[in-house]
């Protein structure tokens, strides 16, 4: 016998398919009800599962990159360009290393030529990051091209790749929390504060993986529809931003 847990509305154990559950549990649901209830459960555990390979790929691309602590070094991305996984590993990558140029670029000591160049870096990695998270909304159009939406059906306020942005950046966000509350040359007041502050990250992890787990299951059941839109990003575009064309005057 194997036993899933799915973390739904009734937090129950399911149980699957093809293995012996306990005695009487499919009759004591009774016919459709019990194929119901298997295909219910096993739908918001497989979302589960998605969640939780988005966090193992973004702390895998989070250790990679502190294994030399070096904005300058490259993306050795180790997953086939056909996965899914390559594009989480390459957003958390795009990130992480952002997450690090925001830190120089706060030096007060930094000279202004090179806060310069960092702050069209930046750019240049937000555009890549936005590029990136709409390369996995596509993943999601092609994966529920076939999903028959019912007529009630309601559209999100973002759309899955968006909230799993949102995921990556938690997953650093509770990487370096953990840092300092762990830091031995830090007071121990400091420590208890950012401890105090990494339990409620996790709480926060847990709460967005069921957030998306729960997207996911109502646009796999007709029950949401994705409606992508490509974001039109205005001050990279020398045809948009104004003081990039009234220089070209």
């Amino acid at each position: 016998m194997i036993l899933c847990t799915a973390h739904c509305l009734y937090n129950v154990p399911i149980f699957m398919p093809g293995f012996s559950g306990p005695p009487g549990h499919a009759k004591n649901l009774g016919g459709n009800l019990a194929a119901d209830f298997y295909f219910i459960r096993l739908e918001i555990y497989f979302c589960r599962m998605f969640t939780e390979l988005c966090t193992k790929v973004f702390n895998q691309a989070i250790t990679d990159f502190h294994l030399h602590n070096d904005v300058h070094r490259g993306i050795e991305n180790p997953y086939n360009k056909a996965d899914i996984e390559h594009l989480l590993y390459l957003k958390n990558w795009i990130d992480t290393v952002q997450w690090h140029l925001e830190d120089i670029i706060r030096d007060p000591n930094i000279d202004p030529v090179a806060a310069l160049k960092l702050k069209r870096w930046i750019d240049k990695s937000n555009q890549e990051r936005t590029d990136v998270v709409e390369y996995i909304d596509s993943y999601f159009l092609e994966k529920f091209k076939d999903v028959n939406v019912l007529p009630s059906a309601t559209i999100n306020t973002e759309s899955p790749a968006w909230a799993i942005d949102r995921l990556s950046i938690l997953a650093l966000k509770i990487y370096h929390m953990r840092e300092e509350a762990t830091r031995q040359d830090a007071s121990e007041e400091h420590r208890a504060v950012c401890q105090s502050k990494l339990d409620i990250l996790l709480t926060q992890q847990v709460d967005l993986s069921t957030a998306i787990e729960s997207l996911l299951q109502d646009i796999e059941g007709g029950r949401k529809y994705m409606k992508v839109y490509k974001q039109m990003k205005m001050y990279n575009d020398p045809s948009l931003n104004p003081v990039l064309y009234a220089n070209k005057k």
